[in-house]
């Protein structure tokens, strides 16, 4: 019998369990092979990817149970290991970071390589998508056209760059010292602006009062004030692919199926655009954002 054999005659099942239940004045559920509880972090980007999830799930068939806006991962995994949730969207280079703090890989290959000696017995992820939020350097429009400054290496052109983010950025080595020892930005001048990239770190941007400034890739701002990304070829800042994290007892090859498919369609560029619906003016539910990107992919 196929697995999606199985999972048919198992949703069948569970119908006929829930109307003998129903009769006994006990709570319907689904077998516990085709209920999935998806969970997220405590911010608006994953809860949308957890919707994208969930909803492509339910229109397979299966029973979906949210946790969202669970927190920080120090909460989130702890319930993935123990089956409170079954599944989460995650960030590969930060997940790495989480269980091996001592890694220093940076690229998408080494990330993933490493990713997979990391996790603990009983967690798997999957196929991760090309989309990415991360720490990003990003100029003006103006400048990097008059400048002709597209990657971060092209920042040495400026001679004096002043350089915009959190206190922290100074020291970290994908920050000032990255620039300096990877790029050879040797004459760094560094402004702190405590709001994560937030509106005081765009307009200090927009204003000149600094150059370039460490904004996270999937911020609306940097579409809606035309802002430049700058490439970084060197893999300063390591990868961060939207992957699913899964209890590895959920892990059916249906299910992983219907997840690949996801991570093959969602882009930086979705990120980007479905966080404008949901933080931008229109304030789209999660919900609503994540089930029309689906049906614009065709996923639905």
């Amino acid at each position: 019998m196929s697995v999606s054999t199985r999972r048919r005659a198992a949703v069948a099942g569970a119908a006929l369990a829930a109307v003998v239940l129903a009769a006994c004045g006990g709570d319907p559920t689904a077998s516990d092979g085709d209920t999935i509880t998806v969970g997220s972090a405590g911010f608006n980007e994953n809860e949308i990817i957890a919707e994208i999830y969930a909803q492509a799930l339910e229109a397979e068939g299966y029973t979906v149970q949210r946790q969202m806006q669970i927190g920080a991962r120090e909460a989130y995994i702890p319930a993935l290991e123990n089956g409170e949730i079954d599944l989460i969207p995650e960030y590969s280079g930060n997940l790495l970071l989480f269980f091996d703090g001592e890694s220093t890989a940076t690229t998408a290959d080494e990330v993933d390589e490493a990713l997979d000696d990391a996790l603990p017995e009983g967690l798997e992820v999957l196929e991760e998508s090309p989309a990415e939020n991360k720490d990003s350097y990003n100029v003006t429009r103006e400048l990097s056209e008059s400048e002709d400054i597209t990657a971060i290496r092209d920042l040495a052109k400026l001679g004096t760059v002043r350089v915009g983010g959190n206190p922290e950025f100074e020291t970290r080595s994908y920050g000032v010292p990255g620039l300096q020892d990877v790029y050879g930005v040797e004459d760094v001048e560094f402004v702190s602006i405590s709001d994560s990239g937030g509106p005081a770190t765009v307009n200090a941007l927009l204003d000149g009062d600094v150059d370039v400034a460490n904004i996270y890739s999937t911020t609306p701002s940097i579409v809606a004030n035309d802002l430049v990304t700058l490439e970084d070829p060197e893999n300063l800042i390591a990868a961060q692919n939207v992957v699913p994290l899964i209890n590895e007892e959920k892990a059916t090859d249906e299910l992983e199926d219907i997840l690949d498919r996801i991570s093959a369609e969602l882009t930086t560029e979705d990120l980007l655009a479905l966080n404008e619906r949901v933080d931008g003016d229109e304030k789209a539910a999660p919900a609503t954002a994540a089930q029309e990107w689906l049906e614009e992919k065709g996923l639905i």
